[in-house]
């Protein structure tokens, strides 16, 4: 048993607990001078959070969507302007279907809540046309309801891989230069990292500052592979569910003291 197993199972030393962590939170927050622009976060652990909890995959994945909201709260306090979730990644297109599909009707119901709230720019990132019909639908209608909006811009990262993300950006760049009658010849003389950077799914936005995983995994598994050259990295042993406030001000302060060189 785990010491967080320990402190779910101790109302009384989780109390005592949970207020020394709003106190260290609050001397956190007051403190911080500089907070990332773009965060991503790679919101792993759902299903082990469920086995250890004793519940089903679909419980752990529907706790994992609830989280969001209050997460992109905590962020909406730090002033950061952009937040990107992985949600579904290409690989977990195929996992068994008792599972993929509640896990998407989890996705497209935590995608209309988050655009129900009017308070956040949802921004669908990854290949659609690799998603259900109706998935892909309401997050293009989710997309379309608060494009007006000025809070946070959300990218909701369903049906994402980091090495799809690039090739339909190459692919998107022979297809605009063969329009135009460009020759491969041509186009090998003016390639420019920038021409790929335009095409990305997050074109138009920083690349992100921060990128924290939970679970304890050490790995970015394909996330934002082009964008993260120059992140910091946070990795968290908590699991996606049970994320807290003072696990996101820890990784703020962990960014905060961070010297970024940028490779100079």
């Amino acid at each position: 048993m785990g010491l967080r197993d320990v402190v779910e199972r101790t109302p009384g030393l989780r109390s005592v607990l949970g207020s020394m962590y709003r106190l260290y939170g609050q001397r956190v927050e007051v403190h911080l001078a500089r907070t990332p622009h773009h965060v991503g976060v790679i919101m792993d652990g759902n299903r082990r959070w469920a086995k250890a909890a004793g519940g089903t995959t679909v419980f752990g994945h529907q706790r994992g969507a609830d989280k969001i909201a209050e997460f992109l709260g905590w962020c909406d306090e730090t002033n950061i302007e952009v937040v990107t979730l992985w949600m579904l990644s290409t690989d977990n297109l195929s996992r068994p279907a008792e599972e993929l599909v509640p896990l998407l009707g989890i996705i497209e119901d935590a995608v209309t809540g988050l655009a129900a709230l009017r308070r956040y720019k949802i921004r669908p990132i990854g290949t659609l046309d690799l998603l259900p019909a109706k998935t892909a639908g309401i997050l293009k209608e989710a997309a379309a309801a608060t494009e007006h909006l000025e809070g946070i811009t959300v990218n909701v990262a369903v049906g994402y891989g980091g090495r799809h993300e690039i090739a339909d950006a190459v692919r998107s760049l022979l297809q605009e230069h063969a329009d135009r009658g460009t020759s491969i010849e041509e186009l090998v003389e003016i390639l420019d990292v920038e021409h790929i950077a335009e095409r990305l799914y997050t074109k138009g936005q920083p690349d992100p500052d921060l990128v924290i995983r939970t679970s304890g995994e050490q790995r970015l598994s394909g996330f934002l592979l082009w964008q993260s050259a120059h992140s910091e990295f946070y990795f968290c042993e908590a699991y996606w569910p049970a994320f807290r406030k003072v696990d996101f001000l820890r990784a703020l302060r962990a960014y905060e003291q961070r010297h970024r060189r940028y490779g100079g």
